[in-house]
């Protein structure tokens, strides 16, 4: 590894010292907007909001929300390039990895730290022209981003709390989406926290894959420290905690607001079903979430999820509360 890593050294700084247009876009690289798309996640919330409150459903949303998805967007890169500053040591012992630009030392640390307080300043003063809510939510997310990767705190190297802390940026997404379209009250708490233990279901599934990936315990212990305690039978059993979590909090919200969502939950199992899968196959692209957005598949299933949910949300199923034993003579 470190012979195949100082060879690769060498042959990234000759390119780069003959090629200087290329530090530009070794700093765009570090900001990930390949992973933008993550953000489509804020959607939902928007979508719930829209739901829940159909007089915000117009045109007059939409630069709001526009303006919305951009803050987001430059607050999620800077916690990239936070991430790639400090993981740049760790980033070597990867096999793909090892590749990155800091970590490979093609571009300056000093400015990776400018490049990531100038992203964080836009992506929150953005934010701040949305409303209060909003701006507070990017905060938090931001905030995230340190508490995830900078000592002493720094999560992503605790077992479990690596996990759940990662996947709290889904129901701040969630939030972003719902205060985008101009609503100031708290979403209801069980959309939250569902949302949340979904997103630690795929972060645990990630996890598994590239535990997997490097078939050597003391190795992939060298590339994130809590893999010194991770296992493969203790990750699989998380992301059925997790995976049990969610829909447990998805049946609170389908009885507190819509019992019509239940029809949903033979596509939901499917979802999680193939998801574990993933996790088990050679090269796994759950190490990669953000190219399943490219996957063909991926999105014609999504869409008929969304459609089906979003259906569900909209209409009254006669019948339905009576055999779930919403209404009625009750125990």
């Amino acid at each position: 590894m470190a012979v195949g890593f100082r060879k690769k050294f060498t042959v990234a700084r000759e390119q780069s010292a003959a090629t200087p247009g290329l530090h530009l876009r070794y700093y765009v690289a570090i900001a990930r907007p390949d992973h933008w798309v993550k953000n489509v996640f804020m959607l939902l919330g928007t979508a719930a909001a829209f739901v829940i409150h159909p007089r915000l459903f117009s045109w007059a949303a939409l630069p709001s929300l526009s303006l919305g998805v951009a803050a987001t967007c430059l607050i999620a890169s800077s916690n990239y390039v936070l991430n790639e500053i400090l993981d740049a040591d760790l980033d070597r012992h990867h096999p793909e990895k090892s590749s990155r630009p800091l970590a490979v030392g093609l571009i300056s640390v000093r400015t990776a730290y400018l490049e990531w307080i100038l992203l964080g300043c836009a992506g929150t003063a953005l934010a701040w022209k949305v409303n209060l809510p909003f701006f507070m939510s990017g905060v938090w997310l931001l905030a995230m981003g340190i508490i995830y990767n900078v000592p002493p705190i720094r999560t992503k190297e605790t077992p479990i709390v690596d996990v759940l802390s990662e996947a709290v940026n889904n129901p701040i997404r969630f939030l972003l989406g719902w205060y985008a379209v101009g609503l100031l009250d708290f979403p209801p708490s069980s959309l939250l926290i569902a949302y949340w233990s979904l997103g630690a279901f795929f972060m645990a599934g990630k996890r598994l894959a590239e535990y997997r990936e490097f078939r050597d315990p003391q190795l992939a212990a060298q590339y994130r420290r809590s893999f010194a305690w991770y296992t493969d039978e203790r990750l699989l059993t998380s992301m059925f905690v997790y995976a049990s979590g969610f829909m447990f909090f998805f049946a609170v919200i389908m009885t507190k607001y819509r019992p019509e969502l239940i029809l949903s939950a033979p596509l939901l199992m499917l979802l999680i079903g193939y998801t574990a899968s993933l996790a088990f196959e050679p090269n796994s692209i759950l190490q990669h979430p953000q190219r399943l957005f490219g996957q063909p598949w991926f999105i014609c299933y999504g869409v008929v999820c969304a459609m089906v949910l979003l259906a569900l949300s909209l209409i009254r199923i006669s019948g339905i509360r009576w055999f779930l034993g919403l209404e009625g003579p009750q125990w």
